[in-house]
């Protein structure tokens, strides 16, 4: 079991916390991390990028000049890809980009990542947020007690709290997600990764 410090949203210790050392505490694979991390951003490529060949370009149907006498190359159409206007040779077509990462790889990376993560003190573990409404300036208050002001931050907050997802959407450099929603891209990419001690078990029993 990995002992990691709980701290409140005054950025105090308010306790200590033991997880799982399978999920944070192992030796991270960076060789699998990138693997996911690729195959999750290849998904994201529309793969809409397309050209025109030399029988989709219009027009040209007609030989340009004789075959013979005028000196010149033959030439059979102006839509021939060394004509100006002509056709694209091997040029991209419309296609998936699309890679795939088992579940066990998937799961691997993540564990990897938030092994990395408390391996490198970027992980900050939170008692609670109790908000009884939205508000951005306790959220701001939170943010820089926690002396993370002036990182990027990722913050991960139970599915069903609306009111933190409300209150910290809007700060500068803060990327709020739900526990349902993360996977290694959105957990690596951060200077501070910060979640709840229930997220923290949330994702312990979802990647044990």
């Amino acid at each position: 079991m990995s002992k990691i410090d709980v701290l409140n949203v005054e950025g105090k210790k308010a306790d200590a916390v033991e997880l799982s050392s399978n999920v944070f505490g192992i030796e991270p694979n960076i060789a699998v991390v990138h693997q996911v991390v690729v195959a999750y951003e290849a998904c994201l490529r529309q793969g809409t990028h397309s050209t025109k060949n030399r029988s989709a370009v219009s027009g040209g149907g007609v030989k340009p000049f004789r075959q013979k006498g005028t000196g010149r190359a033959r030439q059979g159409t102006i839509r021939a890809p060394q004509w100006a206007g002509g056709g694209v040779v091997f040029g991209p077509t419309p296609h998936s980009h699309a890679l795939r990462s088992n579940k066990k790889e998937k799961k691997l990376a993540m564990r990897s990542v938030l092994s990395g993560k408390v391996a490198d003190g970027e992980l900050v573990l939170l008692d609670k947020l109790a908000f009884e409404e939205p508000s951005c300036k306790q959220a701001a208050a939170i943010i820089k007690a926690l002396g993370l002001q002036d990182k990027r931050v990722t913050l991960v907050v139970d599915d069903d709290d609306v009111v933190s997802y409300l209150s910290f959407r809007n700060l500068p450099k803060v990327i709020i997600y739900a526990a349902s929603e993360v996977n290694t891209r959105i957990l690596i990419d951060n200077a501070a990764l910060v979640m709840t001690v229930a997220v923290a078990k949330q994702l312990e029993e979802a990647l044990n």
